[in-house]
């Protein structure tokens, strides 16, 4: 009886080491865009502080904040 081995060529180890990363690569990117394109509003991120340079231009009477 013969016994057979087999010995993997570079070129196979090498497509099989690049898969996992390529794997990982496309993962990651649609994670990142559910992420993205599905976070709920969140308001903070939209807040506004008050009257700007502009409105306080227009009237000398409005306070002018303390600066920090």
């Amino acid at each position: 009886m013969a016994i057979t081995t087999s010995v993997p060529s570079p070129a196979a180890a090498e497509t099989h080491a690049a898969r996992p990363g390529l794997l990982h690569e496309i993962r990651t990117f649609w994670q990142l865009f559910f992420v993205a394109a599905f976070d709920p509003y969140r308001p903070e991120q939209h807040y506004m502080r008050g009257p700007g340079p502009a409105c306080r231009a227009k009237d000398p009477s409005a306070p002018v904040p303390p600066s920090h």
